[in-house]
């Protein structure tokens, strides 16, 4: 299990406060409605282009506005697990404001994520059979290395620095009735409920999970945190088996729905994006869209709002699915 923590989560205002730091090196994202998938969904679907950002996920909206705000004390450096999206988003943070970044990745990692945070100047260690496994490494070391933490979900600057896609997505169509996200940690769709309570939208929440990684799924519905024993997903970006203590105390109560995609789904998911939309999508960047057509019965009529969350797929998984 993650350690228990004990933070209060971020309000509307951090949200805008983020944007100062967030938008030093972010652009507002396009929020696009594309006829191909709207007319193989059957919806007025619109979907958010965080896939268009620097580092090409929408985490690096958290890193900006961490690293942003550290004491000149925890600029002596940063460590984090992650499978790719979190550890770019820090590691590129990291660069722009010259501090030092250590970032654990599960064993046999995607290898273009790993590079890619090299290449922004992170020191990368591949340790552990996935995520959590990174994860509880870091936790066991980070005292004796004097490093400042930065866990993936359960820092409120995180979240908040999300946030800012879910304001950019209300301003541009505050009629939105329903936004689709995915989730791994939880915090791009703690960031979108939380605007979204905040601003007194009616809008709909709805959370997308890998089916082989489905441990917030089995909590969220059943109302006890269970640990899975294995996140066996090609979707790296949903791949945990446990849930995290600020994220879930958000989404218990402002969630309003969460739905499962199975492997092959979650690969049709990508090969819509491409087809219908143009856009290279990871696996839990494309889950959305597959969630949409599943969904498309209960969302008819409905304006919605899907979030392409990254678009670093690895070229071996990428022809792998389109095989």
């Amino acid at each position: 299990m993650t350690q228990a923590i004990s933070v209060n989560a971020p309000t509307l205002k951090d949200v805008y406060a983020a944007r100062e730091r967030v938008y030093r090196l972010v652009k507002p994202t396009p929020l696009m409605r594309h006829p191909l998938l709207a007319a193989e969904a059957g919806l007025d679907v619109y979907v958010k282009h965080e896939n268009h950002n620097p580092t090409g996920a929408f985490k690096i909206r958290g890193g900006l506005n961490l690293i942003g705000s550290l004491s000149p004390e925890e600029r002596r450096g940063v460590i984090t697990a992650t499978t790719g999206n979190h550890g770019q988003s820090l590691a590129l943070a990291c660069q722009r404001e010259g501090v030092p970044c250590t970032i654990l990745t599960p064993s046999g990692n995607n290898p273009e994520k790993n590079a890619a945070m090299r290449a922004y100047g992170a020191e990368v260690i591949e340790f552990g059979r996935d995520f959590d496994e990174a994860r509880e490494r870091v936790e066991q070391v980070r005292a004796e290395l004097g490093l400042r933490y930065v866990h993936s979900a359960n820092e409120p600057l995180l979240i908040a620095g999300v946030g800012t896609y879910a304001l950019e997505i209300f301003e541009k169509l505050p009629e939105v009735d329903a936004i689709l996200v995915p989730i791994g940690g939880g915090s791009g769709a703690c960031g979108c409920s939380i605007v979204r309570s905040g601003i007194g939208s009616r809008a709909k929440v709805i959370g997308v999970q890998a089916e082989r990684a489905n441990a917030f799924t089995r909590s969220w519905r059943e109302g006890k945190r269970v640990v899975g024993e294995k996140a066996d997903t090609f979707a790296e970006g949903m791949a945990t088996r446990v849930t995290f203590d600020l994220p879930f105390s958000i989404l218990q109560n402002e969630l309003d729905d969460v739905i499962t995609l199975d492997e092959e789904e979650l690969g049709e998911g990508v090969r819509l994006a491409l087809r219908a939309t143009h856009n290279l999508a990871e696996g839990a960047g494309a889950a959305a869209l597959m969630a949409a057509l599943k969904l498309r019965d209960q969302l008819a009529g409905r304006k919605v709002v899907c979030v392409m969350s990254g678009g670093n797929i690895d070229r071996s998984t990428l022809a792998r699915v389109l095989r």
